[in-house]
C-alpha cells in the first residue's frame, strides 16, 4: 500500500545536488461473404508466388469491403498516425529511465519503489487492452482514442503539479497508463486492417515511434530540467503530447465494419497452439520480465557502477533508444520479404538473452556504449516485431482487437512485476546488478524457448516456411 504520509519534496530543487544522491469459405449471403473474406484477408501468406490475391478471396472482397490496400495515401497516413501514438506511449515508457534516476534522488526512495510508477504505467497499457480492443472491434474506436489522448496529456499536467510519491504514482503512473491503454492496442488493431503483405513493415514503421519518443523526451528533460525545473519540463512534455495526439485524432481512420456482438474474451483462442505458446513466450521475453529491464536500469547502472554523471547517463539512454530505429524498421522489411515475423523475433530474443547474461562483465565506457548499441538494435527488434507476430496468430481480422487485447492483458502482469523485481534484486545485492540482469536473461531464455515451440507448432520443421 502507498503511504499517504510521504513528505513533500521539491522536484525543482538543485539538480547537481540530487545527482550525488542517486543510488542508482462457404457463403450464401452478404454477411457470410464479409465474414469469410475477413478471415481470409488476415492471413498474409494466402497470396500466391506472384503476389496476386487468390481468385476466391478477390471475388468475395468485391462484395465485401475489399482487400486491405497495402499502401496508398490513406494507409500510409495511418502508419504515420500510429507512429505518433507510439511516440507518446512506448516512447514515454522507453524514456522512464531518466525519471527512474531523478526520482530516486529527489524523492529519496529506493529504485524498486520508483519503478512501480513506470510498471503500473505499462501494466495498464496492456491490461485494459482486452476492453479497449473489444470496444475497437465494436465500433467505438474514436471515443476510446479521444479519451486516451486526453488522459495522457492530463496525466503529464498533473505530474507537473506533484510533489509526493503518491501524487506521481497516480498522475504519471495510473492516469497516463490508462490513457496509453486506450491508445496502443486500438491503433495497432486498426493499422493491421490496412495491410497484409506489407504488415510487418507498416507495424515496424509505426513502432519506431518508440525510438522517436525515446530520443525526444530524454533530450527535453536533459535540456529543460536544469533551466526551468521539473514542473515546467513536464508541461512542455504535455504540450508535445497534446499537439501530436491532436494531429492523430484528426487523421486516424478505421476500415473494418464494427462487430457489435461477441464475448469480451475468447477463451478458445488459447486452445490454438501457436497463439497460446506465443503469448506465453511474450510474457517472459517480449516485455518487462525480460527485454525492457535493460531500458529501465542502464542509466542507473552507468551511474552506480561506471561513475557516469546524470547527463551522461541520459546520453546513453538516448543512444540506446535512437539506434533502436534500425531494429524496428529493418526487421519488418526482412519479415515481409523473406521469413515472417517469428523467424525474426526468435534470434533477436536469443541475442538479447546473451547480452543480458554478459552485462555484468562490462567495466568500461567503451563496453557500455557498445552494449547499448547492440542491445538497442535487437531489443528494439523484439519490441517492434512483437505486434506483427501477434497479429499473424489471429486468422479473423474482425477479432484482431480482442485477440491483441487478450494477449496484452496477460503480459501486463509481467510488465507490472518485472522492474520492481529487478529493483529488489539490486537492493538485495547491495547495489550490484548481477542478480537483476541474470533474472532478465533467464526470462529471455524462457521466452525464446516458448517462441521456438510456437514456431514448430505453427509451421512444423519446414525451415523455409514464412511464419
Amino acid at each position: 500500500m502507498l503511504s499517504s504520509s510521504s513528505p513533500r519534496i521539491d522536484l525543482d530543487g538543485d539538480l547537481e545536488k540530487n545527482e550525488s544522491q542517486v543510488p542508482s469459405i462457404k457463403s450464401t449471403t452478404d454477411e457470410d461473404i464479409q465474414r469469410y473474406t475477413a478471415d481470409a484477408l488476415c492471413i498474409s501468406n494466402r497470396y500466391d508466388a506472384s503476389g496476386d490475391m487468390p481468385e476466391h478471396i478477390a471475388v468475395a472482397s468485391v462484395k465485401a469491403l475489399g482487400p486491405p490496400p497495402d499502401g496508398g495515401l490513406l494507409a500510409w497516413t495511418q502508419v504515420a498516425m500510429a507512429h505518433l501514438v507510439v511516440l507518446n506511449t512506448w516512447g514515454t515508457i522507453n524514456s522512464f529511465g531518466i525519471f527512474q534516476t531523478y526520482y530516486t534522488s529527489a524523492l529519496s526512495r529506493p529504485p524498486s519503489d520508483i519503478s512501480w510508477i513506470g510498471s503500473i504505467q505499462v501494466f495498464l497499457l496492456f491490461f485494459i487492452g482486452t476492453l479497449t480492443g473489444r470496444l475497437t472491434d465494436a465500433g467505438y474506436f474514436r471515443y476510446v482514442f479521444m479519451i486516451g489522448s486526453l488522459l495522457v496529456v492530463f496525466g503529464s499536467l498533473m505530474a507537473s503539479l506533484s510533489t509526493t510519491y503518491e501524487q506521481l504514482f497516480l498522475s504519471q503512473g495510473v492516469c497516463i497508463g490508462l490513457g496509453m491503454g486506450c491508445l496502443f492496442c486500438p491503433i495497432v488493431a486498426v493499422l493491421c486492417t490496412f495491410f497484409v503483405k506489407k504488415r510487418n513493415l507498416a507495424i515496424g514503421l509505426s513502432i519506431s515511434g518508440s525510438a522517436t519518443g525515446g530520443v525526444i523526451f530524454p533530450l527535453m528533460v536533459r535540456q529543460l530540467l536544469p533551466q526551468i525545473g521539473f514542473s515546467w519540463t513536464m508541461r512542455c512534455i504535455a504540450l508535445v503530447q497534446f499537439v501530436s495526439m491532436l494531429i492523430a485524432n484528426i487523421f486516424v481512420r478505421t476500415r473494418i465494419q464494427p462487430r457489435k456482438t461477441g464475448p469480451l474474451v475468447e477463451w478458445s483462442a488459447f486452445k490454438e497452439g501457436p497463439y497460446g505458446f506465443f503469448v506465453l513466450g511474450s510474457f517472459f521475453a517480449k516485455n518487462f520480465w525480460g527485454v525492457y529491464i535493460a531500458f529501465y536500469y542502464i542509466g542507473a547502472f552507468s551511474r552506480d557502477i561506471l561513475g557516469y554523471s546524470y547527463h551522461d547517463s541520459i546520453n546513453l539512454l538516448v543512444l540506446m533508444n535512437g539506434i533502436g530505429a534500425i531494429g524496428r524498421i529493418l526487421p519488418g522489411l526482412i519479415a515481409d520479404r523473406w521469413c515472417g515475423p517469428l523467424h525474426v523475433i526468435i534470434p533477436a530474443s536469443f541475442i538479447c538473452m546473451v547480452l543480458l547474461y554478459s552485462w555484468n562483465s562490462i567495466h568500461s565506457h567503451t563496453g557500455i556504449y557498445g552494449l547499448a548499441v547492440i542491445y538497442g538494435i535487437f531489443g528494439a527488434t523484439v519490441q517492434g516485431i512483437f505486434p506483427a507476430a501477434l497479429s499473424s496468430m489471429t486468422l479473423d481480422i474482425s477479432k484482431s482487437g480482442m485477440r491483441m487485447g487478450m494477449a496484452f492483458s496477460i503480459v501486463a502482469f509481467a510488465n507490472l512485476s518485472g522492474p520492481p523485481i529487478a529493483g529488489a534484486l539490486i537492493r538485495k545485492a547491495d547495489g550490484r546488478y548481477l542478480y537483476a540482469f541474470v533474472f532478465a536473461g533467464t526470462c529471455l531464455c524462457l521466452g525464446t524457448i516458448f517462441s521456438i515451440i510456437c514456431r514448430i507448432v505453427k509451421g512444423g520443421f519446414v525451415l523455409r516456411a514464412k511464419i
